[in-house]
């Protein structure tokens, strides 16, 4: 198997890299031959396009830049860590010997799909030959967990999501709040006829691919039906027992899919607000699917659902900007609470329509058992797209 030559349909030796819509993510300052980069997020939400842009950004030469993806069909029965080696072995070999000053960068697209790379790439770290590596991949396990005690240390992560509010106005001019909560944010999609479409395969390839193989479910029916109902009550607290009383499966299985379904980043999970653990425990979660347009193709509710889609959005855009996001209920709820840099709880209420009477009344609870809490912010149609700005 001529691995360059597969390699050649995915690089840029011949041909520039398309344009892209830049992204909005930190980066590392530099690559390192001793320190891998890992970028993760859900399926289709632009990692390999990242992956292009990192040319432009490091300045790097593309003729020294391996891109390969391992989803490719030509690869289906070689994945293993002796291919890595192989197309090593043969990039340095078409260049000669890679330096500090002169890297070669190997590319590795969807690198979950290769048993053993883990300890293939970490032996690689550890005796630096002036290649440098960059991997993705649609499993956050894969590439947190995992990746934290085979390469602790020895790797820089980086997480994507789909294009947030800012992005996708890069993509698509003047398009309105409404127009985004019902396209979403996955990037082919959004300037697409045919994004019902698209996205719905994309619920489907998340679910058999990232979720059922995870697990080693026999049937997709059941992680299909969880999707759905985790879709549909995004928002609201969830019991584990009452969905596997509906799948008609054990309460640890459905704590299986759930965690899956995390790991994939098909939905995220958002815990109740408290400073102990204890209290944190006694509360059900919320969850909230990672692409409002996602959730629109998926659930059976008729009907405009905007203001369930904006709380949707904003959580996503809360926590592109905080990394944890909780919310807070007892005699009203605050729909979420983040954390500032100085350490103060910022309370957050969502409505389409703008600030109403049980906002008012659940923020002075939440006011009441904390006391030293900063001043509220409110989200509605008008000010959503100031969340970017919001200061950690």
């Amino acid at each position: 198997m001529d691995l360059l030559a597969i390699a050649a349909d995915w690089s840029f030796w011949t041909r520039p890299p398309p344009p892209a819509v830049p992204r909005d993510v930190v980066l590392p300052r530099a690559l390192d031959p001793r320190v891998a980069v890992a970028v993760q997020g859900v399926r289709r939400c632009g990692k390999s396009t990242l992956l292009q842009q990192f040319m432009g950004h490091y300045g790097l030469d593309p003729a020294r830049c391996v891109f390969i993806n391992f989803e490719d069909p030509r690869l289906a029965a070689h994945l293993r860590w002796e291919t890595l080696d192989a197309l090593q072995a043969a990039f340095v070999a078409r260049h000669g010997k890679a330096s500090r000053k002169a890297p070669l960068v190997f590319f590795l697209d969807e690198i979950q799909w290769v048993p053993g790379w883990q300890r293939w790439l970490r032996a690689k770290l550890d005796q630096p030959a002036g290649c440098v590596f960059v991997v993705t991949g649609s499993n956050a396990q894969l590439l947190s967990g995992e990746l934290g005690s085979s390469l602790t240390g020895r790797h820089l992560s980086v997480e994507l999501m789909p294009f947030s509010f800012d992005e996708a106005q890069r993509a698509v001019p003047r398009l309105s709040v409404k127009a985004f909560l019902e396209r979403g944010g996955f990037p082919e999609p959004l300037k697409s006829p045919d994004r019902d479409a698209l996205l719905r395969q994309y619920v489907t390839d998340i679910v058999e691919r990232d979720v059922r193989e995870r697990v080693g479910a026999r049937s997709v029916q059941p992680l299909r039906q969880l999707v759905q109902m985790v879709f549909e009550s995004a928002g609201s607290e969830l019991s584990m027992r009452r969905i596997a009383g509906a799948l008609g499966v054990a309460v640890e299985t459905v704590q299986a899919y759930v965690d899956a379904c995390e790991s994939a980043y098909l939905f995220f999970g958002c815990p109740f607000f408290a400073w102990s653990e204890r209290q944190r425990a006694t509360h059900q979660r919320k969850f909230y699917p990672i692409d409002s347009g996602l959730r629109r193709v998926s659930v059976t509710k008729t009907g405009e659902d905007v203001g369930k889609h904006l709380e949707c959005a904003t959580f996503l855009a809360l926590r592109r900007r905080f990394g944890s996001v909780s919310y807070w209920r007892e005699r009203g709820e605050v729909d979420f609470v983040v954390q500032r840099r100085d350490g103060k709880p910022v309370p957050v209420q969502v409505s389409w329509a703008g600030v109403q009477e049980r906002h008012q009344r659940a923020l002075e609870g939440f006011y009441e058992r904390f006391p030293d809490a900063a001043e509220a912010v409110f989200v509605d149609r008008d000010r959503f797209a100031s969340l970017a700005s919001l200061e950690p």
